[in-house]
């Protein structure tokens, strides 16, 4: 008998922004948990490798090219990867952007509907073609959500990103609730500051780096790779009675 049971053995699962940062360590968190891994991004080059370094653990992969902000571009995401690993069971809306950086009054519109239509547009609208595919099986499946603890206090300076967050974690609670009786959990992991390029901007300020760290009670940063393991417990069945919920993931700031 097992009682906490992680494993994703005969599971396949798609990663959006899974060539870098902390949607690459997730896809690989999951092909080490046994998964399957359909990873998308934009760069063939990073996603390319990103595919060789799964199919060197012994799981099958495939890169989809992918801008998520294009409906027809999350279709054929789906459509590959039933086609080329026969289901879909695992989504982790992970591609996010923030093309603003300063105070919120200054952002343009182009820039705000970038934000909004990247991450939050975008994996409502890829959820719901995952859940189709997870219906055709029938066996359920997981959405894990990669929200962010800018989305759970304002910011002076990615304030468009926090909002955008902000409603990403209310699109998990929503979908949650209506989509438990078809069997399919849906939860999210709030990172705080990760040593990524995604947030370069913000841990080479040295005084945005000092707040996010002198504040916590781990009093550091984190690697992408330490946010993988919540991001497979999530999908596993180690969290079956657990939906709805965000889980904040930034070294002790908020406590």
């Amino acid at each position: 008998m097992v009682v906490a049971d992680f494993s994703l053995q005969g599971k396949v699962a798609i990663v959006t922004g899974g060539s870098r940062g902390i949607g690459r360590s997730i896809a690989l968190g999951l092909a080490e948990a046994g998964a399957d891994v359909a990873v998308a991004a934009r760069k063939p080059g990073p996603l390319q490798e990103t595919v060789e370094v799964i199919e060197a653990m012994g799981r099958r992969a495939i890169g989809v090219e992918t801008n998520v902000r294009r409906m027809e571009q999350l279709q054929n995401l789906v459509d590959r990867t039933k086609a080329e690993l026969g289901r879909i069971d695992v989504l982790v809306n992970n591609a996010g952007t923030n093309p603003h950086f300063g105070p919120l009054h200054t952002i343009e519109e182009g820039q705000w509907d970038v934000v909004m239509n990247t991450n939050l547009k975008a994996p409502f609208f890829l959820s719901v073609l995952c859940r189709e595919a997870m219906l055709e099986h029938g066996d359920g499946g997981t959405i894990v959500n990669v929200s962010s603890v800018g989305g759970m206090r304002a910011s002076d300076v990615i304030a468009s990103y926090s909002i955008s967050k902000a409603a990403m974690n209310m699109l998990t609670q929503a979908c949650a609730k209506i989509w438990g009786q078809d069997g399919i959990r849906v939860n999210g992991i709030a990172p705080g500051l990760i040593k990524t390029e995604f947030s370069r901007a913000l841990w080479e300020n040295e005084e945005i780096l000092a707040a996010n760290t002198q504040g916590a009670a781990l009093h550091r940063m984190a690697e992408p790779d330490e946010m993988a393991g919540a991001a497979v417990y999530l999908a596993s069945p180690a969290s079956s009675f657990t939906t709805g919920q965000t889980l904040i993931m930034d070294g002790g700031v908020a406590i």
